[in-house]
């Protein structure tokens, strides 16, 4: 079973507000490793405490809160942003 990848609202402004190189940066990481993927906790870290139901992935300095749904392999990109101002904890 593969994987599908979906955006939340908060996730696609950020994205739309990036600039157009870096939003083409984390949109191909996306595609080319989580698209379609059988196995995407490879490619990610589980986060720790109360956020233990959700992962991150990281693409050069900017990070992306996801949280992966086993029963249709679904990853719920939840927001993008630089490492320096996302916050986990929504």
């Amino acid at each position: 079973m593969t994987s599908s990848v979906e955006y939340s609202s908060i996730a696609l402004k950020q994205l739309k507000k990036m600039d157009r190189q870096t939003a083409a940066l984390i949109i191909s990481y996306i595609e080319k490793k989580l698209v379609n993927c059988t196995e995407p906790r490879r490619f990610g870290k589980g986060l720790q405490g109360k956020l233990k139901d959700k992962w991150r992935y990281r693409v050069g300095n900017y990070r992306i809160p996801a949280k992966i749904e086993d029963d249709r392999i679904t990853i719920m990109i939840l927001e993008v942003g630089h490492r320096r101002s996302i916050d986990l904890e929504k």
